[in-house]
Protein backbone atom coordinates (compact mmCIF):
# COMPACT_ATOMS: atom_id res chain seq x y z
CA UNK A 1 0.00 0.00 0.00
CA UNK A 2 0.92 3.49 -0.21
CA UNK A 3 0.79 5.34 2.73
CA UNK A 4 1.60 8.58 1.75
CA UNK A 5 2.29 11.46 -1.03
CA UNK A 6 4.93 13.87 -0.79
CA UNK A 7 5.68 16.17 -3.92
CA UNK A 8 4.59 19.15 -5.52
CA UNK A 9 1.10 20.29 -6.30
CA UNK A 10 0.31 20.60 -9.54
CA UNK A 11 -3.14 20.75 -10.33
CA UNK A 12 -5.90 21.16 -7.66
CA UNK A 13 -9.62 21.26 -7.85
CA UNK A 14 -12.54 20.38 -5.06
CA UNK A 15 -12.60 16.59 -5.56
CA UNK A 16 -9.36 15.77 -6.71
CA UNK A 17 -5.68 16.75 -7.00
CA UNK A 18 -2.50 15.89 -8.67
CA UNK A 19 0.78 15.73 -7.13
CA UNK A 20 4.15 15.45 -8.61
CA UNK A 21 6.56 12.88 -7.08
CA UNK A 22 10.22 12.61 -8.55
CA UNK A 23 8.87 12.74 -12.44
CA UNK A 24 5.13 10.97 -11.72
CA UNK A 25 1.77 12.55 -11.57
CA UNK A 26 -0.57 10.95 -8.69
CA UNK A 27 -4.12 11.66 -9.72
CA UNK A 28 -5.57 11.38 -5.66
CA UNK A 29 -9.11 12.29 -4.81
CA UNK A 30 -9.67 14.29 -1.74
CA UNK A 31 -12.44 15.48 0.19
CA UNK A 32 -13.67 19.09 0.81
CA UNK A 33 -12.15 18.99 4.02
CA UNK A 34 -8.51 17.96 2.78
CA UNK A 35 -9.04 20.41 -0.07
CA UNK A 36 -9.77 23.55 2.43
CA UNK A 37 -6.51 22.48 3.71
CA UNK A 38 -4.35 22.13 0.73
CA UNK A 39 -5.51 24.39 -1.51
CA UNK A 40 -2.71 27.20 -1.10
CA UNK A 41 0.40 24.83 -0.36
CA UNK A 42 2.09 24.30 -3.42
CA UNK A 43 4.40 21.05 -1.75
CA UNK A 44 2.19 19.19 0.42
CA UNK A 45 2.32 15.42 2.09
CA UNK A 46 -0.79 13.31 1.73
CA UNK A 47 -1.64 10.24 3.44
CA UNK A 48 -3.40 7.88 1.48
CA UNK A 49 -5.40 5.06 0.84
CA UNK A 50 -5.13 2.79 -2.19
CA UNK A 51 -8.26 0.82 -3.74
CA UNK A 52 -7.31 -1.59 -5.90
CA UNK A 53 -10.38 -3.04 -7.92
CA UNK A 54 -10.94 -5.05 -11.28
CA UNK A 55 -11.00 -2.35 -13.25
CA UNK A 56 -8.98 0.47 -11.96
CA UNK A 57 -6.11 1.66 -9.19
CA UNK A 58 -7.67 4.43 -7.09
CA UNK A 59 -6.19 6.70 -5.12
CA UNK A 60 -7.37 8.79 -2.20
CA UNK A 61 -5.71 11.37 -0.29
CA UNK A 62 -6.01 12.92 3.13
CA UNK A 63 -4.31 15.97 4.91
CA UNK A 64 -3.97 14.21 8.39
CA UNK A 65 -3.63 10.81 9.49
CA UNK A 66 -7.06 11.22 11.59
CA UNK A 67 -9.16 11.86 8.55
CA UNK A 68 -7.91 8.97 6.76
CA UNK A 69 -8.61 6.57 9.59
CA UNK A 70 -12.01 7.87 9.74
CA UNK A 71 -12.74 7.35 5.92
CA UNK A 72 -11.23 4.25 6.37
CA UNK A 73 -14.02 2.72 9.39
CA UNK A 74 -16.31 4.54 7.01
CA UNK A 75 -15.46 2.40 4.04
CA UNK A 76 -15.51 -0.90 6.51
CA UNK A 77 -19.58 -0.25 6.72
CA UNK A 78 -21.33 -2.77 4.50
CA UNK A 79 -23.22 -0.14 1.90
CA UNK A 80 -20.57 2.69 2.34
CA UNK A 81 -18.16 2.97 -0.44
CA UNK A 82 -15.14 5.44 -0.88
CA UNK A 83 -17.13 8.02 -2.68
CA UNK A 84 -19.63 8.19 -0.09
CA UNK A 85 -16.68 8.32 2.48
CA UNK A 86 -15.62 11.28 1.08
CA UNK A 87 -19.33 12.91 1.17
CA UNK A 88 -18.97 12.21 4.29
CA UNK A 89 -15.80 13.31 5.19
CA UNK A 90 -16.26 16.90 3.11
CA UNK A 91 -19.55 17.54 5.20
CA UNK A 92 -18.23 16.56 8.24
CA UNK A 93 -14.71 16.82 9.54
CA UNK A 94 -13.09 13.70 11.28
CA UNK A 95 -13.48 14.83 15.02
CA UNK A 96 -17.54 16.19 14.03
CA UNK A 97 -18.06 13.16 12.60
CA UNK A 98 -16.64 10.41 15.42
CA UNK A 99 -18.62 12.94 17.61
CA UNK A 100 -21.82 12.41 15.67
CA UNK A 101 -21.69 8.56 15.68
CA UNK A 102 -20.69 8.03 19.24
CA UNK A 103 -23.35 10.44 20.12
CA UNK A 104 -25.57 8.28 17.96
CA UNK A 105 -26.23 11.73 16.13
CA UNK A 106 -28.13 10.28 13.36
CA UNK A 107 -29.84 13.67 12.20
CA UNK A 108 -26.38 14.85 11.52
CA UNK A 109 -25.42 11.96 9.52
CA UNK A 110 -28.35 12.05 7.81
CA UNK A 111 -28.33 15.70 6.76
CA UNK A 112 -24.92 14.77 4.29
CA UNK A 113 -26.10 13.84 1.17
CA UNK A 114 -26.63 10.70 -0.10
CA UNK A 115 -27.07 9.29 3.83
CA UNK A 116 -30.38 7.75 4.35
CA UNK A 117 -31.79 6.66 7.67
CA UNK A 118 -30.64 3.05 7.26
CA UNK A 119 -26.85 3.71 6.34
CA UNK A 120 -26.73 6.31 8.95
CA UNK A 121 -27.96 3.83 11.53
CA UNK A 122 -25.35 1.07 9.93
CA UNK A 123 -22.98 3.38 10.39
CA UNK A 124 -23.94 4.11 14.46
CA UNK A 125 -23.80 0.43 14.88
CA UNK A 126 -20.93 -0.89 13.21
CA UNK A 127 -18.64 1.62 14.27
CA UNK A 128 -19.78 3.04 17.59
CA UNK A 129 -17.92 1.19 19.90
CA UNK A 130 -14.91 0.98 17.94
CA UNK A 131 -15.09 5.31 18.02
CA UNK A 132 -15.58 4.84 21.68
CA UNK A 133 -12.37 3.01 22.29
CA UNK A 134 -10.39 5.06 20.37
CA UNK A 135 -11.83 8.50 21.90
CA UNK A 136 -11.00 6.90 25.53
CA UNK A 137 -7.94 5.96 24.72
CA UNK A 138 -7.17 9.25 23.32
CA UNK A 139 -8.31 11.40 25.95
CA UNK A 140 -6.11 8.90 28.34
CA UNK A 141 -3.05 8.56 26.47
CA UNK A 142 -3.35 11.29 24.17
CA UNK A 143 -1.42 11.65 20.29
CA UNK A 144 2.12 10.92 21.43
CA UNK A 145 1.01 8.17 23.77
CA UNK A 146 -1.12 6.13 21.27
CA UNK A 147 2.25 6.25 18.71
CA UNK A 148 4.44 4.96 21.84
CA UNK A 149 1.73 2.93 23.39
CA UNK A 150 1.10 0.87 19.94
CA UNK A 151 5.40 0.65 19.51
CA UNK A 152 5.12 -1.16 23.32
CA UNK A 153 2.29 -3.53 22.47
CA UNK A 154 4.21 -4.43 19.14
CA UNK A 155 7.23 -4.76 21.09
CA UNK A 156 5.77 -6.91 23.87
CA UNK A 157 3.35 -9.02 21.29
CA UNK A 158 6.17 -9.81 19.48
CA UNK A 159 8.03 -11.53 22.45
CA UNK A 160 5.01 -13.57 22.94
CA UNK A 161 2.94 -11.85 25.10
CA UNK A 162 -0.93 -11.93 24.45
CA UNK A 163 -2.43 -8.56 23.29
CA UNK A 164 -4.94 -8.62 25.99
CA UNK A 165 -2.21 -9.17 28.63
CA UNK A 166 -0.21 -6.37 26.31
CA UNK A 167 -2.90 -4.06 26.54
CA UNK A 168 -3.44 -3.96 29.97
CA UNK A 169 -0.08 -4.21 31.32
CA UNK A 170 1.06 -0.98 28.98
CA UNK A 171 -2.11 1.07 29.97
CA UNK A 172 -1.26 0.18 33.91
CA UNK A 173 2.28 1.77 33.38
CA UNK A 174 1.13 4.66 32.03
CA UNK A 175 -1.46 5.87 33.76
CA UNK A 176 0.93 5.47 36.92
CA UNK A 177 4.23 7.46 35.09
CA UNK A 178 2.46 10.03 32.71
CA UNK A 179 4.28 11.54 30.29
CA UNK A 180 7.99 11.12 31.83
CA UNK A 181 8.21 7.19 29.97
CA UNK A 182 10.53 6.34 27.37
CA UNK A 183 9.53 3.52 25.07
CA UNK A 184 12.01 1.32 26.03
CA UNK A 185 11.49 1.74 30.14
CA UNK A 186 7.48 1.51 28.95
CA UNK A 187 8.52 -1.94 27.77
CA UNK A 188 10.98 -3.07 30.56
CA UNK A 189 8.09 -2.12 33.36
CA UNK A 190 5.28 -3.90 31.16
CA UNK A 191 7.27 -6.80 30.61
CA UNK A 192 7.46 -7.04 34.33
CA UNK A 193 3.81 -6.61 35.08
CA UNK A 194 2.67 -8.83 32.08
Amino acid sequence: MIAYLQGRLVHKEPTHVIIEVQGVGYHVNISLHTFSQVKDLEALKLHTHLQVREDAHLLFGFYSLQERQMFQHLISVNGVGPSTALVVLSYLPPTELQQAIVREDLATLQAVKGIGSKTAQRIVLELRDKLKKEGTEGAIHGPVYNTQRHEALSALMTLGISKAAAEKSVDAVLKKSGSTISLEELVKQALKNA
